[in-house]
């Protein structure tokens, strides 16, 4: 039995302990327990409740105002693990820049991200979509369409993304992608990755954006983007979403096709 003297030892240690993460435990407060509580008494999933909250307060097909509405949730509400403001500018940019005709996404989620690269395309530009939850899928779908965004701009292809890609050209008429944005499993980054390029659906010069690079990190595919020698990149630094005291990145690749 540990004696009172050797307890109350212990307790500076903790309280410096729950200090210096408390920006964690707030995330694991709100993003676990939050969730798991209200499912129970709701009998709703979280994403399901976003939705009902965007379909009342948002104005249908305005893009912005439902992203807009979306972060009103996440930092007043629940917490949802898709883009938010910050990192929203960084995609957004590039896709002004880049202007790519052909974009994939790994990774749907509610449809966050999606809508705004829709918003972003040039004229004529086609957006592919994977994800492999039919419920998030589900929510998406209704997503993109109360955004105003049909299948012509946005296709949304359900199913694991180590299935999808080598379908991809067969299936779907997607050739190339000029810009992929992966948001999808971290650990699923490196093999989806290097099945683009085995399937040579990266074009020279083709953009891919990875978020949450630092965390929860992708150290697997920095390591082999680093040491390849196929890709230029570099790291936005931001914080994660809706959590401003949390480091994070998004990683930016160009993909040169030759080894050095």
């Amino acid at each position: 039995m540990v004696s009172p003297a050797i307890a109350l030892a212990f307790i500076p240690f903790v309280f410096t302990l729950l200090l210096r993460y408390r920006h964690y435990f707030l995330l694991f407060y709100r993003a676990v327990l939050v969730r798991r509580l209200r499912d129970y008494l709701t009998g709703i999933p979280k994403e399901e409740r976003a939705f009902q909250y965007v379909l009342t307060h948002a104005i249908p097909g305005d893009p912005l105002h439902i992203l807009e509405t979306f972060d009103q949730w996440s930092y007043h509400c629940e917490y949802l693990s898709h883009l938010g403001p910050q990192k929203a500018k960084i995609l957004e940019r590039l896709i002004y820049e880049k202007c790519p005709l052909s974009v994939l996404e790994l990774g749907t989620y509610c449809g966050y991200a999606t809508i705004l690269i829709a918003q972003s395309l040039p004229l004529g530009a086609r957006l592919y979509t994977v994800e492999m939850d039919v419920r998030k899928a589900t929510v998406a779908e209704k997503v993109i369409r109360l955004a105003g965004f049909d299948d012509d701009t946005v296709e949304l292809i359900v199913g694991p993304s180590e299935e999808v890609i080598p379908q991809l050209k067969e299936k779907h008429g997607l050739l190339q992608a000029d810009f992929v944005f992966m948001d999808h499993w971290k650990r699923c980054y490196l093999r989806d990755l290097q099945l683009l390029e085995a399937h040579d659906l990266l074009p020279e010069g083709a953009t891919i954006l990875a978020d949450n690079i630092i965390f929860p990190g992708a150290p697997q595919f920095l390591q082999y983007v680093k040491a390849c020698g196929k890709y230029q990149w570099k790291l936005h630094r931001t914080s994660l979403q809706y959590f401003r005291a949390i480091r994070d990145g998004m990683a930016q690749l160009s993909y040169t096709g030759l080894k050095r």
